[in-house]
């Protein structure tokens, strides 16, 4: 094979596309039962860590019995019924930085999972799935060009952490892009032809991604350059864990309260969810559908156990997911803080407003505040599964235009299940062949290193952090800058910790600039690194060094630290123990 993949490494489904002539959806074969196997477009991200010799007797063309960890179809059937022997979300874990993420943590707070997985191995867990596959059903696999999408708000830790997966699970060398990219990648190889029909210069595309876990929001400005038409990322959002996961679990709760007298235990209430979930998706499917009925397994002790039987209607539907988490708010909303308490269970930082349209107008007046510029789109761009549904996507356009005081125009021929996975083959292909219009992106945040203070030593104060901008906002793919000004001083011989920010409300920064404090950036990552002393200087001691820093073609930052006097040269690498 010659060609190049994309896949789509998502918080509740994978996909493999590959570019060729055209762009196609690879299927995935995988578990679909006991003893059922099976080929879907779409791999869940679910991994399943069954109990010791109870794998399926099912098993995959390219394994043997008792494999033990397996992911897809299954695995999340499986998972529903058995909650502390599933991963899911790993991804989300992936770019959480209060763990260790390569320790393993998963299942979480599971009691009964004896050798734990690390986001790190889950991830390379539904990779390896994916290339397995890819061999099974093409004899060759060599010198393929290979894409992996993230979310645009992953920081360097997670990217650095997905590329290391995928090397682990066979894939080689992978290229990251940024998942609102993908997308938009997507969109302009469906519409070829007619694209420029729909944008012009100076319209701001807003791309709106709610999947099963999250929410994912970027602008892409059309400019012009040469005559043509060109395109730039210019705002990302945060990585925000609210989705169609969340939206499920709503209306479920609002099934259960219609259930007069009956109390749903544990195993009753998953049950319902699923339930709902399949019928919220075949009352989005079909607008001539009233109600769907429901029907939940009974807990009655007689030998023939009835079901409890419940109704999701239309009008139930449409009132809980679009006035409860697209409700149409002023431009100036932002999401509703929750009270802090004393104590919280440790976990997944959830988003604590389920209220995308609030997040949506905070992240637009973040843009507005970076750019200096307008930044109210003037089209739409919806991806991920939540948006199949009609409403939903007029909803969002209903508040677009109350903003903006004027109609904001969604952009026809998405495809919002695979448009990620064929975006990113269709830029493996461009990377490939180097034909074709690029996003230009460059870093979404500007990246800063901590910087001790030269100061005299105060009882009980620590030393003062100043803030070294070592990437600014924007700092394109394949760029190196030699940072301006005096030397630093490194310390040589011994562990030392390395402490990395980042903002992306500071657009003028440039590289070399020095804040005077870092109390308004956000910390990223402390990491800690031995460097060696070079010859004829001893462990402890300080030695004066050049910065360059750098953004790889594969998207990733680097620092080189520089000593003239003996020639030798160190690269700051995202290896080390991340507290």
């Amino acid at each position: 094979m010659s060609h190049a993949i994309g896949i789509d490494l998502g918080t509740s489904n994978c996909a493999l596309a590959l570019a060729g002539e055209g762009l196609e959806i690879l299927p995935v074969t995988q578990i679909l039962g006991p003893q059922s196997v099976g080929e879907r477009n779409l791999l869940p991200s679910a991994v399943f860590l069954p109990a010791e010799g109870a794998s399926p007797s099912a098993t995959l063309p390219w394994t043997g019995e008792g494999t033990g960890i397996f992911a897809g179809t299954h695995a999340r059937d499986l998972g529903a019924l058995q909650p502390e022997r599933l991963v899911v979300s790993a991804k989300s874990w992936l770019c959480n930085p209060h763990i260790d993420r390569r320790a393993g943590v998963l299942p979480w707070q599971s009691t009964v999972v004896p050798e734990k997985l690390s986001p790190v191995e889950v991830s390379r867990a539904l990779l390896a799935h994916l290339l397995s596959n890819l061999r099974h059903h093409h004899s060759s696999v060599d010198g393929l060009n290979v894409v992996v999408t993230v979310p645009a708000s992953f920081d360097e830790v997670a990217r650095v952490l997905t590329q290391e997966a995928a090397r682990q699970a066979g894939w080689g060398q992978v290229t990251l892009l940024e998942e609102p990219q993908a997308a938009f990648y997507a969109w302009l190889e469906n519409n070829s032809v007619s694209w420029r029909s729909q944008v012009g210069e100076g319209d701001l595309v807003l791309v709106c991604d709610v999947g099963g876990g999250t929410a994912d929001f970027s602008l892409i400005a059309v400019g012009k350059r040469d005559g043509d038409l060109d395109l730039e990322r210019v705002a990302v959002g945060d990585h925000l864990l609210l989705g169609g996961d969340n939206m499920d679990l709503a209306l479920a709760h609002d099934v259960a309260r219609d259930l007069e007298g009956v109390a749903l235990d544990e195993w009753q209430f998953l049950s319902l969810l699923h339930a709902v979930r399949s019928a919220k998706e075949a009352l989005f499917s079909r607008p001539d559908l009233g109600e769907v009925p429901i029907a939940i397994p009974s807990r009655s002790s007689r030998l023939l156990a009835s079901s409890i039987a419940a109704t999701l209607r239309r009008d139930r539907l449409e009132s809980v997911l679009v006035e409860g988490f697209f409700p149409m708010v002023e431009p100036d909303a932002v999401p509703t803080v929750r009270r802090a308490g004393g104590l919280r269970e440790s976990g997944l930082p959830y988003a604590a407003d389920a209220a995308v349209t609030r997040h949506l107008a905070r992240f637009l007046q973040r843009a507005r505040s970076a750019t200096g510029v307008s930044a109210m789109p003037t089209r739409v761009l919806f991806n991920g599964g939540v948006f199949h549904a009609n409403v939903l996507r007029q909803r969002v356009l209903d508040q677009l235009a109350a903003w903006a005081g004027h109609p904001v125009r969604e952009l026809e021929g998405g495809s919002p299940d695979h448009a990620v996975a064929l975006g990113a083959a269709a830029y493996a292909r461009l990377c490939q062949s180097g034909r074709g219009l690029r996003i230009k992106s460059g870093t979404a945040r500007s990246y800063y290193l901590g910087l001790e203070s030269s100061a005299p030593a105060v009882p009980g104060r620590p030393v003062p952090i100043k803030g070294l901008c070592i990437a600014p906002k924007g700092l394109e793919e394949g760029s190196h800058v030699d940072l301006p000004g005096e030397e630093f001083l490194l310390y040589t011989g011994e562990p030392c910790d390395f402490r990395f920010f980042q903002s992306a409300a500071r657009p003028l920064d440039q590289t070399g600039d020095v804040l005077p404090t870092v109390n308004d950036l956000e910390e990223s990552a402390l990491l800690t690194v031995c460097i060696p002393p070079p010859a004829g200087h001893s462990p402890g001691e300080e030695i004066p060094v050049h910065l360059q820093s750098g953004l790889t073609e594969l998207g990733n930052l680097e620092l080189h630290f520089s000593h003239r006097p003996s020639g030798e040269r160190w690269k700051m690498e995202f290896r080390a123990r991340l507290e």
